[in-house]
């Protein structure tokens, strides 16, 4: 059969179908370099464009005929790492540009990824809108969400998956696709043992972690690594948080706290001292619930532990990032040493995690997973394995390659699905072609 890959990306669907013995007719992707290495990838002579945007507006005939339309529309604007803006977003009306070709071309099946926070955005009012449009083009639509570690690739990765038929889904369930997982395969399989292309860990990087060591190795063992968020700059600040807040305050009522690590805020202008303390300290608005409990949390474990750590706190204070100043512990009561673990340097501390499986790959260059015990960042090959591109070209530059990593959807996931959706199209043609040998031979023997 033949089908278009839209918002294509490294191309996980067409690496799919094409496995599966079916035909790209038609790509579109508006990352130039990206378009480039799906030539690589998918030949020289595919028929890649770019902003589908104005191809729907300006020349939809030029997208041919298809039987299956597969996209990974753009998920920034439904992610909960974004604005959750959904369908104002500008990406958010892309969804538009599907339809629009569902309703031109009418393929008999679709098949589409997104973030899961999809089905729930807005409180459903956005699934509502898209389940209607699907209805109203009579397509009978299911969904589910799926991660590569359901399926044994050691990557959190939770995504929903939407499929569509002309014909109704009678003969496919996702509980067929389910009968595929399995349990996750070790980490240590998908990764090699210092890999010569690899990126190590920067000195800076890897000093920031020993200073967390540090602090670790001065708690009594009987003393448990919080869970929560440890938010370094709390450690001696005493400026008010839950009945008022920094910024209701006036430079004179400042001046009798204390900021970051328990710098005094006297003598400051008022400028001064909201910049001495915790950035998402200086905010117009109430702190929220989770933010009170994390910093009086944070205060506690200071005050309960200050005599152990104080002489590594003042160390940790002249970090040159906030973010590095704070450290997620999420692996419970396994062994106190840091770099046993899978690590991320992210916006929101130091993120200390378990081997069982790597983090999401996502857009951002600044978030690659690192191996702990081998002090490097994952290398672009193994970050193709998580994804199921094994083989596939990346872009020269590290930057480009992860992001188109983060952004890609993963390939084994899509060949599961569609081999089950697209099973009772293939029994036809196999039944059809079985069917024109019979009478060839009949033919034949008639004469």
């Amino acid at each position: 059969m033949k089908f278009i890959d839209l918002f294509a990306g490294l191309g996980g669907f067409h690496k799919a179908l094409h496995e599966l013995g079916h035909e790209c007719v038609f790509a579109s992707e508006l990352d130039p370099v990206l378009r480039e290495t799906y030539k690589l990838n998918w030949g020289k002579d595919i028929n890649i464009h770019g902003d589908i945007k104005k191809i729907v507006t300006n020349d939809i005939d030029s997208i041919p005929k298809h039987d299956i339309l597969c996209a990974g529309f753009p998920c920034q604007p439904f992610s909960k790492a974004g604005k959750q803006l959904g369908r104002k977003d500008d990406r958010g009306t892309l969804f538009d540009e599907i339809v629009k070709i569902l309703e031109k071309r009418k393929p008999k099946y679709f098949i589409l990824e997104n973030v899961r926070f999809i089905a729930k955005h807005n409180n459903e009012e956005t699934w509502k809108a898209m389940k209607a449009e699907f209805d109203r083009l009579g397509y009978k639509v299911d969904h589910r969400d799926y991660s590569p570690h359901d399926f044994g690739i050691p990557q959190h990765r939770q995504r929903i998956f939407i499929v569509g038929s002309l014909n109704g889904l009678d003969h496919f369930s996702f509980d067929k696709v389910d009968k595929y997982k399995k349990p996750v395969v070790e980490l240590e399989k998908f990764i090699e043992t210092n890999p010569i292309n690899a990126k190590k860990l920067p000195k800076a990087n890897q000093d920031c972690i020993k200073l967390w060591q540090e602090l670790i190795d001065c708690l009594p063992k009987e003393t448990k690594i919080p869970g929560f968020p440890i938010w370094g700059m709390e450690f001696g600040a005493t400026y008010p948080f839950e009945e008022t807040y920094p910024h209701l305050l006036t430079q004179e009522e400042l001046a009798k706290y204390k900021g970051n690590f328990g710098c005094s805020l006297k003598r400051m202008t008022k400028a001064e001292q909201l910049a001495s303390l915790p950035s998402y300290a200086r905010v117009e608005d109430e702190f929220p619930d989770w933010k009170k409990r994390y910093i009086k949390q944070s205060r506690k474990f200071y005050k309960d532990n200050k005599e152990q750590i104080e002489s590594v706190v003042s160390k940790i204070a002249e970090l040159p990032s906030q973010s590095w100043q704070k450290l997620e512990w999420n692996v419970g009561e396994g062994k106190r040493k840091i770099n046993n673990y899978i690590l991320q340097f992210r916006a929101s501390g130091i993120r200390v995690k378990k081997t069982d499986f790597f983090p999401s790959l996502v857009c951002t260059n600044t978030q690659i997973p690192i191996i702990g015990w081998q002090k490097r960042y994952i290398t672009k090959e193994e970050g193709l394995t998580l994804q199921s591109l094994e083989g596939l070209e990346l872009p020269p530059n590290d930057n480009a390659a992860f992001k188109a990593l983060g952004n890609a959807v993963n390939s084994k996931i899509v060949k599961l699905i569609a081999e089950k959706l697209l099973k009772e199209e293939s029994t036809k043609l196999n039944g059809q072609q079985q069917k024109m040998t019979f009478q060839k031979s009949e033919t034949t023997l008639a004469h």
